[in-house]
C-alpha cells in the first residue's frame, strides 16, 4: 500500500443485498473511535445470503438398515459391501448387534469350514505383510479366493489404531479375488482381534478358500491365534540376535513351519545358516501338530519361486492333516475352546455389569493401589460380594 493511500480514509461498508443487518465497518478488536486508522487495514464484509435452492436441498438419505435375511443373503453372494458390513456388526459391542450376529452366525455355520485357515505371525520389521502380499497375489492368481484378516496393533494411550495394513498391501487390496479387513487389536493379547474366529467364519460364508491371519507381532504372547487356525507359519530373520533361545518354548513350540524371511542378495548364505540352525533346535522340540514334523525353511517376497515352495508345504500340511484325522480333530477341539472362552468374556463382563461390584469395585481399586490390602483379598471380597447378589436373586424369585 502505498503512503498516499494509507492516509485516504476506509471506503464505507456497502449495504447487504440480502436486506439482513450491516456488517460492522471494523473487526470486534479494532478500538472504538479508530474505524478510520490507517494502522487497521482489513475490515468485516456482510456475508452472503444462502441460495433458496441450496437451502431447500434434500440431504443425503441414512444408510438403510439391513434385517437379518439381508445380511444372510449378500454374505452368501459374496456382496463385499455386505459383508464388510456384517463383519463391523460382528465386532460391535452393542447388545442389539451382538444378539443379531448370533443369529447370522448361526445361519451361516452350514456355509463354513471350508477354508485353508493360516495363520502368520513373527516379530515386528519381520517382513509379514510384504510376504502376504506378494504370496496372496500368487494365490489369487491362480484362482483362490483369499481373505487377509489383519490385526493392527492398538495405542495402550487413546486405544486407537492406524490400520494401515490396506495401504502396505497396495497390489493385493486391488485385486478382484482378495479382500483385506483390517482390526484393531484392542489390548486383546496374542495379537488376535476379539472377534476375528467369528470374522473368519463370515470370509468362509461369503466363499473366501483362504484365510489369512497376520497377527500383531508381540513376541512370546503371540500364541492365541494357534487356536483359530488349521496352519501357524512363524515369520523370523536372520541375524537379530539370540531370540530362538528366548521364544523357543513359546511361540515356537506351537508353529508348523518356521520360515526365515529376507533371504536374497547378500542375506541368502545368512537366512540358510539360521534355518539350518533351528531346525537343529526342532529336532528337540515336540511338533505342534501329531502326524507333522515341523521345519524350518527360507523364504523371500523378492523370490516368487521361494514362496511357491512356501505354499506347497502349506498344501502338503493340509493334505496330511486330512487324512490322518487330525485337522478335523484340531478344528473339533478349537470349537469347544471357543466356546469357553466366550464363557468366560461374558462371565467377566455380567460381573463387571453387577451394581454392587461396580460400587464396591473403585474402593477396592484405591486400597490396593495404597497396598492397604492384598489383591488376591480384594478379588475374594468382589467375589463374595458377587455370591451374596445372586443369593438375593434366588431369595427374590423364591
Amino acid at each position: 500500500m502505498s503512503p498516499d493511500s494509507a492516509s485516504l480514509p476506509l471506503p464505507p461498508s456497502p449495504e447487504p443485498a440480502c436486506g439482513c443487518a450491516a456488517a460492522p465497518a471494523v473487526p470486534d478488536w479494532v478500538p472504538l473511535g479508530s474505524e478510520h486508522d490507517p494502522k487497521f487495514a482489513c475490515r468485516v464484509m456482510a456475508g452472503v445470503a444462502p441460495d433458496a435452492a441450496a437451502a431447500s436441498h434434500p440431504q443425503p438419505a441414512r444408510r438403510r438398515q439391513l434385517s437379518l435375511d439381508d445380511y444372510t443373503r449378500g454374505v452368501l453372494a459374496a456382496d463385499i459391501a455386505i459383508l464388510s458390513r456384517a463383519i463391523t456388526l460382528v465386532e460391535s459391542h452393542c447388545p442389539s448387534d451382538q444378539a443379531l450376529a448370533q443369529q447370522l452366525l448361526t445361519r451361516l455355520l452350514p456355509h463354513t469350514g471350508r477354508s485353508m485357515r493360516v495363520g502368520i505371525t513373527g516379530v515386528p520389521g519381520a517382513g509379514k505383510s510384504t510376504l502376504i502380499e506378494t504370496l496372496g497375489c500368487l494365490l489369487c492368481d491362480q484362482g483362490h479366493r483369499l481373505a487377509v484378516l489383519a490385526v493392527d496393533p492398538s495405542s495402550s494411550v487413546s486405544g486407537g489404531s492406524i490400520l494401515g495394513d490396506k495401504t502396505r498391501m497396495e497390489n493385493l487390496v486391488r485385486h478382484p479375488h482378495a479382500y483385506i479387513r483390517p482390526s484393531p487389536a484392542s489390548g486383546s493379547l496374542g495379537g488376535v482381534a476379539r472377534k476375528s474366529r467369528e470374522t473368519m467364519l463370515l470370509c468362509e460364508a461369503a466363499g473366501f478358500d483362504v484365510i489369512l491371519v497376520e497377527t500383531v507381532g508381540v513376541g512370546q504372547n503371540e500364541i492365541t491365534v494357534r487356536s483359530m487356525v488349521d496352519f501357524f507359519l512363524l515369520i523370523m530373520l536372520a541375524g537379530a540376535g539370540d531370540e530362538l533361545q528366548g521364544m523357543k518354548k513359546g511361540v515356537i513350540e506351537s508353529a508348523d513351519l518356521l520360515a526365515v524371511n529376507k533371504a536374497d542378495g547378500d542375506n541368502i548364505q545368512r537366512a540358510k545358516l539360521a534355518a539350518a540352525e533351528s531346525n537343529r533346535v526342532l529336532s528337540f522340540l515336540q511338533p505342534a501338530t501329531p502326524g507333522w514334523k515341523t521345519r524350518c525353511t527360507t523364504c523371500s517376497a523378492h523370490l516368487p519361486a521361494s514362496l511357491t515352495e512356501l505354499w506347497g508345504i502349506i498344501d502338503q500340511f493340509m493334505l496330511v492333516t486330512r487324512e490322518s484325522g487330525a485337522l478335523a480333530a484340531r478344528r473339533e477341539r478349537q470349537a469347544v475352546e471357543w466356546m469357553h472362552a466366550m464363557i468366560e468374556e461374558e462371565l467377566r463382563e455380567r460381573f463387571l455389569r453387577n451394581p454392587r461390584i461396580r460400587h464396591l469395585l473403585p474402593d477396592l481399586e484405591q486400597q490396593v493401589a495404597s497396598n492397604q490390602i492384598p489383591a488376591a483379598t480384594a478379588a475374594r471380597l468382589l467375589l463374595a460380594e458377587e455370591d451374596a447378589s445372586l443369593q438375593d436373586t434366588r431369595h427374590k424369585t423364591t
